[in-house]
């Protein structure tokens, strides 16, 4: 069974930045999908980025140039770094990956965008 765990979130200023990072609890190196979702308070869970093998990246409209997607294979981490962050922003980011037809989750990690 495949654990991820998430970590990085806190309460940051409007314009602040922040890295959510996710271990593996194996190699992600046959991962071909991994991404980074999030649920705001009374709204479905949706995708904020993806990466496809190597390194393909899509994003939610709302956070193009703004976030940034990466993995590390050697150390068996997803990372979202995120900047210019906004109050529409805060939720709990959740971490996920799909291998043989199962998606896996993480446990969240809430990120509050806030004065």
């Amino acid at each position: 069974q495949v654990q991820l765990v998430e970590s990085g979130g806190g309460l940051v200023q409007p314009g602040g930045s922040l890295r959510l990072s996710c271990a593996v609890s194996r190699s992600i190196f046959s991962i071909n999908r991994m991404g980074w979702y999030r649920q705001a308070p009374g709204k479905q869970r949706e995708l904020v980025a993806g990466i496809i093998g190597g390194g393909t990246t899509n994003y939610a409209d709302s956070v193009k140039g703004r976030f940034t997607i990466s993995r590390d294979n050697a150390k068996n981490t997803v990372n979202l770094q995120m900047n210019n962050l906004k109050p529409e922003d805060t939720a709990v980011y959740f971490c996920n990956l799909y291998e043989f037809g199962k998606f896996y989750w993480g446990q969240g990690t809430q990120v509050t965008v806030s004065s």
